[in-house]
C-alpha cells in the first residue's frame, strides 16, 4: 500500500511539472509581438515597449541603412521621444503577416501641429523576439 501512495505522489508531481513547464513556454506569434510593441508605443510605456524586442535588435531605414543596434540604444531613443512628444500616436492602417515577418502600414502623429507621417514598419521575428525593424517613411 505504501508503494501505491508513492506512485500516486510521483504521478501527481509529474503532472504538476508538465503543467507548469507548458505554461512557461507560451508561444507568442509574430503578430502578437508587433501588436504588443504598438500598444506600448501608444501608451508611451518604455518598459512594455521593449519587451518584444531582442537585446541585439537592429533598426534600419529601408532597405539596408543601419540606424542603430541594441535594446539599450532603442531605450534611449524611444524614452526620449515618449517624454518630449505628448501627442505621439501610431494608428495601424493595415497589417500583413507572412511567417516570421510582420508588415505594418502606419499613420504616425509626432506633433499635433504638424501633418501626420505615413510609415511602413517591417518586423523580422526569430526566437520569439523582434530581431530587425526596417522603416519606410513618407514625409
Amino acid at each position: 500500500m505504501h508503494m501505491n501512495v508513492v506512485k500516486i505522489i510521483g504521478v501527481l508531481a509529474g503532472l504538476m511539472f508538465c503543467g507548469l513547464s507548458g505554461a512557461a513556454q507560451t508561444v507568442v506569434t509574430p503578430e502578437q509581438l508587433a501588436q504588443q510593441q504598438l500598444d506600448a508605443y501608444n501608451q508611451r510605456n518604455i518598459e512594455a515597449f521593449l519587451v518584444p524586442y531582442s537585446d541585439s535588435v537592429e533598426v534600419y531605414t529601408f532597405p539596408h541603412q543601419l540606424q542603430y543596434k541594441g535594446k539599450a540604444t532603442m531605450r534611449q531613443n524611444y524614452a526620449a521621444m515618449f517624454e518630449r512628444l505628448p501627442a505621439l500616436h501610431c494608428k495601424l492602417l493595415n497589417r500583413m503577416v507572412m511567417g516570421n515577418t510582420v508588415i505594418d502600414h502606419e499613420l504616425v502623429t509626432f506633433d499635433a501641429a504638424q501633418p501626420q507621417v505615413q510609415a511602413i514598419a517591417i518586423y523580422t521575428i526569430a526566437n520569439g523576439k523582434i530581431q530587425q525593424v526596417h522603416f519606410i517613411r513618407n514625409r
